[in-house]
């Protein structure tokens, strides 16, 4: 049996729709991931969850004329589900937290496994207060300067460099429902000490596939002294604390999101003990996924796998600032996909991935994307299909050859090297598999405008079928290879030849379609409908 591999993409918080922000982030870019493994014949197992817990949830509601939590919860939760089976995000389980059965007892048992054996412990710390409020303040109730970068940041954690705070340090701190400055009191919380991991940390950043970016982040956490985390906050959202005198309190919802990702591979139905996952998450969630889910992992049972690889997204902007559900700051995926088709907004969403930078999204580079689908891929092929049409509508009995024909093939076979490299796990790069398809494309179009030609010469009929032969191998093959990225215009392709719609992505896939086979008529669009 072939191994299987376990691809988690960080669960969205459902407090408004998905944006595009969120697409060009974990999303399709761990289905990009699952597509490729999957052809390859590998057992695979994609999830993620609804982060319905989050604080920022109620907040949304609060500010929204005081509807409940789980109003908005269920509402976004159903719209963000429906953005991801609409955009060919297809997870294997989805963790549902207010709805999954057993979900909050596991949740718990974890937590209180975690206390009995003394990872975490209680203290006495000044906590923002809103005496108007008549709240706590924590994480989406609290706004302020973080004090490592002094970025605007809620309570928690900074999104900007990603360091997290205990809530009271935050410089200026406001409330974000009424807008007043809060008072500190002291409060008991329950915190999860990190500095008793550093030694099982250091380890396995040694091991693990994470970029630059997310190391360094690690590393200055360790060298500035590793926090303690609270793990409780005086609430009535989210999973309530198993622990005597902490019981009117709840589960900080990133510590909570450790043994969600557990149940995330339970539900895909599997029994034994999960592979070492690949997590797709953005650089703000960063800590939480390469510094305190390890070292609760290790805490809870030293056996489970770590993860692999640390595939990490920077912030995708829009207008010059970062896309934000909470701030209203998107275009929302929704909307998009009603004018736009999945396949162009995943070519362009992929080749605009925000990779080790930030990138911004703009409509106009969007429609850039649309019309070089619509005029060089579809227009390509379009002109292919037609020429065989003209010639009876069946693969040329000629086989490819000659040396232009060679020289394609060998480009070819170096270019879906590369490919294969750019959509697998240790050289993942969706931005580079999209720039290599367009070359893929180029080096066809260009090739059938220069043996087109043979059409013209008095002896060049056979030469200009061969010609036609090897462009409907390269269409054979771009059937395949584009298929993790653009699975739906890949699919159309592959049927109008006549071949499987899933095929490894490897050289094998280039291999000349059988002479006199009938080819299906040309739609008028596959890729950039």
């Amino acid at each position: 049996m072939s191994a299987t591999h376990w691809i988690t993409a960080t669960p969205p918080t459902p407090n408004g729709d998905l944006h595009i922000g969120h697409l060009a982030g974990p999303y399709l870019a761990g289905d990009v991931l699952r597509r490729f493994l999957v052809a390859e014949g590998g057992r695979v197992r994609y999830t993620t969850g609804l982060d319905d817990n989050q604080s920022y949830v109620p907040v949304r509601g609060l500010n929204d004329g005081g509807r409940k939590g789980e109003e908005v919860a269920d509402g976004y939760g159903a719209s963000i589900e429906s953005v991801w089976e609409r955009a060919g995000a297809d997870f294997d389980a989805i963790v549902r937290p207010r709805r999954d059965v057993g979900y909050q007892m596991a949740v718990q048992e974890f937590f209180h496994e975690l206390y009995d054996a003394g990872h975490i412990v209680a203290r006495t710390r000044p906590l923002p207060y809103c005496t108007g409020c008549e709240r706590w303040l924590y994480e989406a109730y609290l706004k302020g300067g973080c004090p490592h970068c002094g970025s605007a940041s809620n309570g928690n954690a900074c999104e900007p460099c990603g360091r997290p705070n205990d809530c009271a340090d935050l410089i200026d701190p406001v409330c974000t429902v009424c807008g007043d400055t809060p008072e500190l009191r002291d409060c008991e919380r329950l915190y999860f000490p990190l500095a008793p991991f550093e030694e099982q940390l250091t380890d396995y950043w040694a091991e693990v596939d994470m970029p630059p970016h997310l190391r360094s982040l690690c590393e200055w956490m360790r060298d500035e002294g590793l926090p303690e985390i609270a793990v409780s906050h005086p609430s009535e959202w989210g999973v309530p604390v198993p622990v005597p005198g902490f019981t009117e309190q709840r589960i900080y919802v990133w510590f909570e999101m450790a043994p969600g990702y557990l149940l995330e591979w339970t539900g895909t139905g599997e029994t034994g003990p999960a592979p070492a996952p690949v997590q797709f998450f953005g650089f703000d969630n960063g800590y939480f996924h390469a510094v305190l889910f390890p070292a609760a992992f290790r805490a809870y049972d030293a056996e489970i796998a770590l993860p692999r690889a640390f595939v990490v997204n920077e912030f995708y902007r829009l207008e010059g600032l970062k896309f934000s559900t909470s701030r209203r700051h998107a275009i929302w995926a929704h909307e998009e996909l009603a004018r736009t088709s999945a396949d162009v907004l995943r070519y362009h969403v992929l080749a605009d991935r925000p990779n080790g930078r930030q990138t911004s999204f703009s409509s106009s580079a969007l429609e850039i994307s649309r019309t070089r689908l619509a005029e060089r891929w579809d227009g390509w092929l379009g002109r292919l299909f037609a020429a065989v049409a003209e010639g009876g509508g069946l693969v040329p009995a000629e086989a490819p050859r000659g040396a232009a024909w060679e020289r394609l093939r060998a480009r070819l076979t170096e270019t879906v090297g590369q490919l294969r490299e750019a959509y697998g796990v240790e050289g993942y790069d969706a931005r580079r598999a999209v720039a290599l398809l367009d070359e893929v494309v180029a080096l066809a179009e260009d090739f059938g405008y220069v043996n087109g030609f043979e059409a013209e010469r008095p002896d060049g009929a056979s030469a200009y079928r061969a010609a036609l032969a090897a462009q409907l191998a390269v269409a054979a093959a771009l059937s395949a290879w584009a298929a993790p990225a653009l699975p739906y215009g890949s699919a159309r392709l592959a049927e109008l030849l006549g071949l499987p719609a899933v095929r490894p992505v490897d050289a094998v896939a280039l291999t000349p379609l059988v002479p006199g086979a009938p080819l299906a008529a040309w739609p008028g669009t596959v890729f950039g409908g």
